[in-house]
């Protein structure tokens, strides 16, 4: 039975959460700050956090924050629970590496969907390599890091789960919108030039770190990582 944390402060809206997963058949612990949430964490890992962003003492996208920039939780999969008028945090939270995120208020069907999605992706990145070397660059998945002839190179957390995700595909070419999905893990219609941005800055980090750029455009679909000659 897969275990989920919704970190939740409004009493209502937790235990509303808490019924709808239980009854799909979900192991559910809800935590209405961050320090009943963190107590929790370091005596059981779960397979997914529910989080919202408006929590007092230390408001969510600090916690995610926090999450994504620790090796031991960085890969649990996060869906941000957001009102509807905070698009600006919906954005910031997907970059700083969450999953997916849920718009208050929802309906419990949309919900277990989300829920559903994010832990089949989830599911299938665990099956992934743990180490991905190409040409001395050298990625680990789980201890999140990225070495070019030993020498570290920081990506933010969506660069390196999209140049990871370039090099576990090397040699494919893939769309945009494939990439949104896969690394996004949602529609973000209208918003393929993201993928561009990212390319862009993860080609300075490996220029600026002096590594080939084996990152090749693909013209009128996408990138994908091919050796130059």
């Amino acid at each position: 039975m897969k275990l989920i944390y919704c970190i939740e402060d409004d009493a209502g809206i937790r235990e509303l959460i808490t019924m709808a997963l239980i009854t799909a058949d979900f192991h559910v612990l809800g935590f209405e700050d961050a320090d009943s949430f963190y107590d929790q964490l370091k005596k059981n890992i779960p397979d997914l956090i529910l989080l919202d962003l408006m929590l007092p003492k230390k408001d969510g996208m600090t916690i995610l924050n926090e999450l994504k920039s620790n090796s031991d939780y960085s890969y649990i999969p996060v869906i941000i629970l957001t009102a509807k008028s905070m698009e600006l945090d919906k954005v910031k939270g997907l970059e700083s590496g969450a999953d997916d995120f849920v718009t208050k208020p929802f309906g419990v069907l949309e919900l277990m969907a989300r829920v559903k999605a994010v832990l089949r992706r989830s599911g299938r990145k665990a099956s992934k390599e743990d180490v991905l070397e190409y040409n001395g660059l050298v990625l680990d998945y789980n201890k999140r890091t990225a070495y070019y002839n030993n020498n570290l190179i920081t990506f933010t957390y969506k660069e390196f789960e999209l140049l990871y995700y370039l090099m576990l595909n090397k040699g494919i070419a893939l769309s945009r919108d494939k990439i949104l999905l896969e690394i996004w893990g949602y529609d973000y219609e209208g918003e393929t030039r993201t993928v561009d941005m990212h390319i862009k800055t993860i080609r300075q980090k490996l220029d600026a770190a002096g590594c080939f750029n084996y990152i090749a455009t693909v013209r009128s679909v996408g990138y994908k990582l091919e050796e130059q000659t």
